[in-house]
């Protein structure tokens, strides 16, 4: 089976499911359990009343030893015993050390009755006790145990989720720079080779006019291999006009695109725009943006790109008036693998995301798009960037 980045959404939604439902399994049969032990907990005290009862009556039948035993094994529920006027005959297992034996006994009577039904303790018909208890130290114990074990494995799956997606993106990067280094180095040899043959062709005398165009497009390849081996590297920035980037980008998309799609630019703020920016991997986010828009638009329409001011940031937004993008795929469009296109590879806006987020310390994202109205990509630029922006950094 292909996995795609849909097959591996579905993939990490069903494995996110059984967890759960192991999760949920689990506190359930560790409530039944708390459950259990609470109703033999109340078995337990039905039993020391009685045998509490028997002590008080004169049967001189009962046998003690057995009943004393009953009392004497009762050793972690905490116990209080009192009469009708609610004065304490008897407690076990509360710890009353340093504190006021009788109002302490009084408050835990009241604790008690709210957390389970009082025993009577029915001496003759006119005489009667009520046996006051709580849970034991375990089952208060275990009460949390659901709770803390839900977070023990909701912890366990962070930190699990975590370490695959740091191999994932590590994994990720070592694709990237492979390919694009390998890339470069194929690309390097035909261009030098297409660069030496330009030459001999000017010396030749082949037409003038010709040669500018010949010469431009040897200079476009040689720019891209530049712009693959920019990528894994050590690429500088440099405080520049974004005005001329984005002039120079526009610019040469426009004299490749058909008459039926128009370009244009519109500045909101005060020209010229200085930016620390790497020229060749910039101008690589600007034409993919628009060779994109230009897909959607099935090569008729507007693309319009707006620069202003946003605070401590400056906004380049690229609109189009293409296909447009379900809001349900905003945040999966930057995704390695994720494409439209028959023959699409799906690292395009991957790449643009990486230049602009891991070099530029921008920011990209789809701030609107309608279906069959158009889309609009907004790029975030920091006006000063940190002190470690200004050193070289591995994309």
């Amino acid at each position: 089976m292909k996995i795609t980045f849909d097959n591996f959404q579905k993939i990490k939604y069903a494995f996110t499911s059984v967890a759960v439902v192991i999760v949920c399994l689990s506190v359930y049969f560790t409530n039944q359990l708390i459950n259990d032990m609470a109703e033999e907990e109340s078995r337990k005290m039905e039993l020391w009343a009685e045998a509490t009862r028997k002590i008080v009556s004169d049967d001189e039948t009962t046998d003690y030893s057995f009943v004393l035993k009953v009392i004497a094994d009762n050793t972690t529920i905490p116990v209080i015993v009192a009469d009708q006027n609610g004065e304490v005959t008897q407690y076990r297992n509360i710890d009353l050390e340093g504190k006021d034996t009788v109002s302490c006994l009084m408050e835990l009577i009241g604790d008690f009755r709210d957390a389970h039904e009082p025993i009577e303790i029915v001496l003759d018909e006119s005489t009667s006790q009520f046996l006051y208890y709580d849970d034991s130290v375990l089952l208060k114990k275990l009460l949390y145990y659901p709770y803390i074990q839900w977070g023990v494995i909701v912890l366990f799956f962070l930190i699990l989720f975590f370490v695959f997606a740091s191999a994932k993106k590590a994994e990720q990067d070592r694709v990237w720079v492979g390919l694009s280094k390998e890339t470069a180095h194929q690309l390097g040899t035909p261009i030098s080779s297409l660069m030496a043959w330009v030459e001999l062709l000017k010396s030749k005398g082949v037409e003038p006019q010709l040669m500018p165009e010949m010469e431009n497009d040897v200079n476009r390849l040689s720019t891209i291999a530049e712009r693959f081996s920019k990528i894994g590297s050590k690429p500088e920035l440099e405080l520049i006009s974004l005005d001329d980037v984005l002039d120079g980008a526009l610019a040469y998309m426009d004299r490749r695109t058909s008459s039926r799609v128009t370009i244009s630019d519109e500045y909101k703020v005060q020209r010229p725009v200085k930016l620390m920016l790497n020229v060749p991997l910039f101008e690589w986010v600007i034409e993919n943006l628009c060779k994109n828009a230009i897909d959607a638009m099935e090569g008729k329409g507007a693309i319009n790109v707006v620069v202003s001011d946003c605070g401590d940031k400056i906004c380049i937004d690229v609109s189009d008036t293409g296909k447009g993008i379900p809001r349900s795929k905003f945040g999966t469009v930057f995704n390695p693998g994720y494409t439209t296109k028959k023959r699409g590879w799906g690292v395009g806006l991957s790449l643009v995301k990486r230049i602009v987020e891991s070099y530029h310390e921008g920011k990209i994202f789809v701030k609107r798009s309608e279906i069959n109205k158009g889309t609009t990509f907004r790029i975030l630029l920091p006006k000063r960037m940190n002190s470690k922006a200004s050193e070289a950094r591995n994309l």
